[in-house]
């Protein structure tokens, strides 16, 4: 592939995110995309052999810009490995702050849309969050041989916990329209990994 034909691919890819991260996947219709995209109908099976791939190749590529992300904020920094962890679940507060209860993170939004609509899309949100929590369970090991995470917690069951304490949380908070889930998830994280609250330290 060119490195227009390249760049044509990635400007629907990031068009169609914008809309569905609002309207949902079932709801918004190929012209939609297309039309916002300002690309043609033909030239769009020219990237994708239909809307279903169209989703897939969304997701992957949604993941791939998350753990990006994740991997710069989980990074060795000079700091402990909790508070570059607390740096991330941080940020879900911001989020819910600034977008009113995550609605743009499509993990959260297509999970329960696509999880029986499309098994390819259900991997690819299955593959990408089994990144994030393996991403996660690294970083409580790197803590317990740090000292900032007792050595007792195991990094992959405590990981995989946090996640999904986390997404219920998201998914609770775009019901209440208030935060008061993330609130929750915040203590029980401090609790879980044995970690004092802001200004205890």
């Amino acid at each position: 592939m060119s490195t227009d034909q390249h760049s044509v691919r990635q400007h629907i890819l990031d068009t169609g995110k914008a809309i569905i991260a609002g309207k949902g996947y079932s709801a918004v219709g190929l012209n939609e995309i297309l039309s916002g995209a300002g690309v043609p109908k033909g030239s769009f099976y020219h990237y994708f052999k239909s809307k279903e791939q169209f989703g897939e190749a969304l997701l992957d590529d949604y993941v791939d810009a998350y753990l990006t992300e994740l991997d710069a904020m989980l990074a060795a920094d000079g700091s402990p490995a909790a508070t570059r962890l607390m740096r991330y679940w941080d940020s879900w507060l911001v989020v819910c702050a600034d977008e009113c209860a995550g609605s743009k993170c499509l993990v959260v939004k297509l999970s329960g849309e696509v999880a029986d609509l499309s098994p390819s899309m259900r991997g690819a949100l299955l593959r990408g969050t089994n990144h994030i929590v393996q991403r996660l369970a690294a970083c409580i090991a790197e803590g317990a041989g740090d000292g900032s995470i007792p050595t007792r917690i195991n990094p992959q069951h405590a990981a995989l916990a946090l996640y999904e304490l986390w997404l219920g949380a998201a998914l609770l908070t775009k019901l209440r329209r208030a935060p008061s889930a993330f609130d929750g998830a915040m203590r029980a994280t401090r609790a879980l990994l044995d970690l004092p609250g802001p200004g205890l330290a």
